[in-house]
């Protein structure tokens, strides 16, 4: 049977998450493996060719991961419709005017989120997208990360009983890079100008991991900061950070579930990753971080009694279990670069559309405004079709 061939315009893969997550780990490795299975058996290999701004930079990656073809034409290559898929992790600003473009071209399209920095900008891709006819995709990528999927598991298992709460905690300290230890994030990420801020990163995973894994989102109340209103850049010179770098939220969900999720650039870690999710519910309870996963069953819970003058003899975390690995879990960029390929090449099921990106720049949205106004927001459904609507109204 011969096998097929999928061309893929592949922008923004010279920054840390374009490069390691979706070149080395989800397109190379496929190819490495021979390309994507489809259901018949047959594969189709991808045939990338990378798109950036500096010529030295991409030819250099190309070259390293036995990639034949290298731009710095973004123009020619969405074009090109020898392409059929047009991939984009460059900079949540540029992202729209791309998108829109590379949909006029007749691409399918895949992309980092945020997909727009405001809403209206992403329900004109979304409709254009559904205008056009192409396939479309939102990355998604902490629904595939191995504890997350043991919580779906015990989830659906009905481990929990009824669900009760989810805390979230998120976040790790950044260097300012004013004292001998640089950054570990770029500095645009502080500047709402140039598109960054806690809220508008974190926010739209924490709307389709909520929504997916716990009930979806009905309202939020958030308060975002700035902790730390000045940093030095990549050039060693002091800038003044515009964004926020930390955010308090809380979340109400479908089924009455409550859900509250911190999340800092500016909180040093004593926690057993660098997120961490503990989920109670009236039946168990469980924490799970990028990996590992710990459950508390009520036949198995400790009965501690409050006494503030005698030392605490529980060792709490003793008294958890772990969820065992008993199946193996493939880095989950890839694992939903083949479900979008397969989407593409032989129409199999995918939900994790543009919508679903769209639903996370709500949610950031309403977050800010909650913030702004320092009030509840509602979050009704998000309404595709009309152009002007208000997508979401006062509590």
């Amino acid at each position: 049977m011969a096998q097929r061939r999928l061309g893929i315009v592949m922008h923004g893969i010279t920054g840390r998450m374009g490069m390691n997550q979706h070149l080395i780990r989800s397109v190379a490795a496929i190819r490495a493996q021979g390309g994507v299975t489809l259901s018949d058996g047959s594969k189709v290999q991808l045939d990338p060719i990378l798109v950036g701004r500096n010529a030295d930079k991409i030819q250099e990656l190309a070259k390293t991961y036995g990639i034949d073809r290298w731009t710095t034409d973004l123009d020619a290559a969405i074009a090109d419709t020898n392409d059929e898929i047009f991939f984009d992790a460059a900079t949540t600003q540029m992202r729209p005017t791309l998108l829109e473009q590379a949909i006029n071209a007749g691409k399918h399209i895949y992309c980092e989120k945020p997909i727009s920095t405001n809403l209206p900008e992403a329900l004109k891709i979304v409709r254009l997208a559904r205008e056009k006819g192409v396939k479309n995709g939102t990355v998604q990528d902490k629904l595939f990360l191995p504890g997350l999927q043991k919580l779906k598991m015990l989830r659906d298992s009905g481990f929990f009983g009824r669900m009760l709460s989810v805390r979230g905690e998120f976040g790790y300290w950044v260097f300012e890079g004013d004292w001998g230890q640089p950054a570990q994030r770029p500095s645009w990420n502080y500047r709402s100008e140039d598109g960054g801020g806690m809220i508008l990163d974190m926010v739209c995973h924490w709307r389709y991991v909520l929504d997916n894994l716990f009930g979806e989102v009905r309202s939020v109340s958030c308060i975002g900061s700035t902790h730390i209103p000045e940093r030095v850049d990549e050039k060693g010179k002091t800038y003044q950070a515009t964004a926020d770098d930390s955010a308090y939220a809380t979340f109400m969900l479908d089924g009455g579930v409550i859900a509250h999720i911190n999340m800092s650039w500016c909180t040093r870690v004593y926690r057993d990753d660098l997120v961490t999710f503990h989920v109670d519910g009236t039946h168990g309870s469980a924490v799970a971080g990028l990996t590992d996963c710990v459950i508390q069953p009520r036949q198995a819970t400790p009965r501690p009694v409050w006494n503030p003058d005698q030392k605490q003899t529980i060792d709490f975390y003793d008294t958890w279990q772990p969820v065992p690995d008993n199946v193996v879990y493939d880095n989950g960029f890839k694992t939903q670069w083949e479900m979008f390929v397969r989407h593409v090449v032989e129409d199999a099921p995918y939900k994790y559309t543009l919508v679903e990106g769209a639903k996370g720049v709500q949610l950031v949205e309403c977050a800010l405004e909650s913030w702004r106004e320092r009030r509840w927001v509602d979050v009704p459904p998000l309404n595709v079709g009309a152009a002007k609507e208000k997508q979401h109204e006062p509590a």
